[in-house]
């Protein structure tokens, strides 16, 4: 039956994508491939309150004047003209999806056009970010279950979406989207994210992996702990700056391709600037040492910035690297699930920072990620000082969610990034106990 559903989603969305221009069609389609090609996705949310604790109770600040139709459509001609044959996703929380006044229906009205007019795809948020913070699974599974129901009245035709927008979610939410909802691409961690807004998650692999039965954070480790699950970042963030917990040394360890740490923090110009150096990171180096590259970013629709930063920094995108395929959060997820069976996956990444915020000027960081362990390697490339670990998180150990309802679902390694622990203090690799020097040396040798 999820079978069946599953190729009825896929002939469904080709059917929505007929509706796109010829030009957008030739120049972003989605390819055959994942290798050899740079992806962007782009996801915006769309809530009534700040944080939608559960159906019922809220935190935070009441949003309804900050949506409305005026401003979806100014942000979605932005996208599209920055961007031509750009297919978003849009995801609505439960509230958006209920709340019954004018702009509301409107906006409901509006992001169903863009999906038949554009291809965009149209989702669910659980909580507005912090399901498993406020609510405990099954509540989450069951707000999972109608909201799914909802989304497709909402859009019709059979519609049934390909991806579930999260922020954080608990594995065996994602567990329980693979198995009952036929659901297989959600964006279910947020890379590196310590000690700032409502819910903590370091320690998890910042490309696409598939979800470990114990915790979220973790890759799976064989078929008994497998979750037929894509675990996508919320938004690409510069490793430099994510490597700091929350605010620390007055910097904002979000700093990368979002808006609120760059262009509301620097402006439009330097903010930009930071945009597309932590895009660089991936679509340049990152390009060549891992065989495709991946971008993610996410807008509330409710954030008081210039959508023209938005339309700068795609286009930008779009001149600098042009075969670049701004594609739905689910058709990436889908591509990246068709290419990879297992977590088979070795990333790595290299950068220097932008000299911007939390970006300093002259350190390099190196990151490797695969299933057994991340590593992080950071140095002042100016002195050329011997690098040193500041990460090491094996994915190889048992590990487990919480129970109960709270803000901390990291999952924390030997050493972590973030510094918080008397053992965190960087060492040099080969001052790393010896069976960790084994498993690294037995995935690179060269280190």
């Amino acid at each position: 039956m999820l079978r069946k559903t599953f190729r009825n989603t896929i002939l469904l969305s080709l059917l929505s994508l007929s509706c796109l221009s010829t030009n957008a069609q030739s120049t972003n389609k989605v390819p055959k491939e994942l290798m050899g090609h740079r992806f962007l996705t782009f996801n915006s949310v769309i809530r009534v309150n700040q944080i939608e604790v559960s159906r019922d109770v809220n935190k935070g600040e009441d949003e309804r004047a900050l949506h409305t139709p005026e401003k979806l459509i100014a942000f979605r001609k932005a996208v599209t003209d920055g961007f031509p044959g750009a297919r978003i996703t849009w995801s609505l929380s439960w509230l958006a999806l209920n709340d019954t006044t004018y702009n509301y229906r409107e906006i409901r009205r509006l992001v169903v056009k863009y999906h038949y007019q554009y291809g965009d795809e149209v989702t669910f948020i659980p909580g507005a970010y912090f399901a498993n913070a406020y609510n405990t699974t099954e509540q989450v599974n069951k707000d999972l279950h109608d909201a799914l129901i909802l989304v497709s009245k909402m859009v019709g035709h059979g519609y049934r979406p390909l991806s579930i927008v999260a922020g954080f979610l608990s594995a065996k939410n994602q567990q329980y989207l693979a198995e009952k909802e036929g659901i297989h691409v959600c964006q279910a961690n947020i890379w590196s994210q310590f000690s700032i807004d409502n819910q903590d998650g370091d320690g998890s692999v910042s490309y696409p992996y598939y979800t470990s039965k114990e915790h979220f954070c973790k890759p799976a480790q064989n078929k008994a702990d497998f979750i037929d699950c894509v675990n996508l970042d919320g938004w690409t963030v510069d490793f430099l700056a994510g490597r700091r917990r929350g605010f620390q040394d007055h910097f904002n360890s979000r700093m990368g391709v979002g808006p609120i740490e760059t262009v509301d923090r620097y402006g439009a110009d330097t903010g930009l600037m930071e945009m597309m150096h932590s895009t660089a990171i991936h679509f340049d180096e990152g390009y060549k040492l891992n065989g495709f590259a991946w971008v993610t970013n996410c807008w509330e629709l409710s954030l008081p910035i210039d959508v023209k930063s938005l339309h700068d920094w795609l286009a930008a995108i779009k001149k600098r690297w042009p075969d670049t395929k701004l594609i739905t959060q689910g058709e990436f997820g889908l591509l990246w699930r068709a290419h990879y069976k297992s977590n088979s996956f070795n990333y790595r990444f290299v950068e220097k920072g932008s000299g911007i915020g939390g970006s300093d000027a002259d350190k390099q960081i190196r990151w490797f990620m695969n299933k057994d362990f991340r590593l992080a390697l950071l140095k002042n490339w100016k002195t050329n000082s011997p690098e040193k670990v500041i990460d090491f998180t094996r994915y190889d150990l048992h590990a487990t969610e919480p129970k109960e309802m709270t803000r901390k679902w990291s999952l924390l390694g030997d050493i972590n990034q973030k510094q918080t622990r008397p053992q965190d203090t960087p060492v040099m690799i080969n001052q790393l106990p010896e069976k960790s020097q084994l498993i690294i040396h037995k995935r690179y040798p060269n280190l």
